[in-house]
């Protein structure tokens, strides 16, 4: 099991910027569950664009850049 992950606060304070005045904690568990999938999908494709370019350990904000291009879409 992973122990990485967005704190519940950071995870409550994105909602509430985005308007929310009140928050269950339901609410925070499965938008902090669905960002940890969402980054590790972005991670995995960056990584492969990196690879791509040669580089086997650094994801630089170009290969970031890239899949959110390519996502867009």
């Amino acid at each position: 099991m992973k122990t990485r992950g967005f704190s519940l606060y950071d995870v409550e304070q994105f909602l509430r910027e985005a308007g929310a005045e009140r928050v269950t904690e339901d609410a925070i568990s499965d938008l902090e569950k669905e960002l940890e999938e969402l980054t590790d999908k972005i991670g995995k494709r960056a990584l492969n664009y990196a690879r791509h370019a040669g580089r086997n350990k650094t994801i630089k904000r170009s290969d970031v850049a890239l899949v959110k291009h390519i996502s867009s879409r």
